[in-house]
């Protein structure tokens, strides 16, 4: 006669289990999810603040310079040699207003060749921005002040109008730096505004050539 397992005290469909709260161990060498998250916001946090750091400490060095500088005198920094050999000898430097401040500096220098019945003026600005970037407005400007001619092979970008063949004007940008040249005609002129004596103006067709050689030598001058 069969028994039943129960009737003889047999176990062998008894079985038990242990409940816990506590999950199984995962296998060897795995990593909770939550300690990726964690570590990926530690190391994000990280290079956010890298990156906030390099920013503050550019913003606080200021925009790059690109090696030029405020200088004693730009008169004498600018050795004009392309335009004497048109204009005549170089005869007097005058001095002009100055600025030189934390966000700006601003030179003016005002130059005589030959005689001055008959001879040309040579105005010289150099401004050196500081803070802020003058790209932005370089080009309105000198479309207000009507030169429209682009001119190739100086600075990053120059515009330069011809004043009726008795001279012109460049204008000059070079990174943070503005540099004005103005060349014209000089005229003895009595109360009346009318001209003494008698001139012999030079043709200054193409001044632009000489004047953009002469910037060329002055902002190499100017980074020494």
């Amino acid at each position: 006669m069969i028994s039943e397992p129960e009737l003889d005290g047999g176990d062998a469909f008894v079985t038990s289990e242990v409940l816990t709260e506590t999950p199984p161990p995962g296998p060897p060498g795995a990593r909770r999810p939550w300690l990726w998250a964690l570590g990926g916001a530690v190391l994000a946090s990280a290079v956010w603040g890298g990156g906030l750091y390099t920013y503050e400490q550019r913003k606080a060095a200021g925009p790059d310079l690109g090696g030029y500088k405020a200088v004693e005198n730009v008169c004498e920094r600018a050795e004009f040699k392309a335009l004497a050999g048109i204009l005549g000898k170089r005869s007097v430097d005058g001095t002009g207003p100055g600025m030189d401040d934390p966000a700006l500096y601003d030179a003016f220098c005002p130059i005589s060749f030959g005689p001055p019945e008959s001879g040309h003026s040579v105005s010289l600005r150099y401004t050196l921005h500081k803070v802020t970037d003058p790209e932005p407005e370089f080009a309105s400007r000198a479309k207000y002040y009507e030169l429209t001619t682009p001119i190739d092979g100086i600075g990053e970008k120059a515009f330069f109008a011809d004043r009726g063949g008795e001279g012109g004007e460049l204008r000059v940008l070079d990174g943070q730096v503005e540099i004005e040249l103005s060349v014209y005609q000089q005229y003895e002129t009595d109360e009346q505004g009318n001209p003494v004596g008698e001139s012999k103006p030079i043709d200054l067709s193409g001044i632009e050539v000489p004047m953009t050689q002469d910037l060329l030598a002055l902002m190499a001058a100017l980074k020494k």
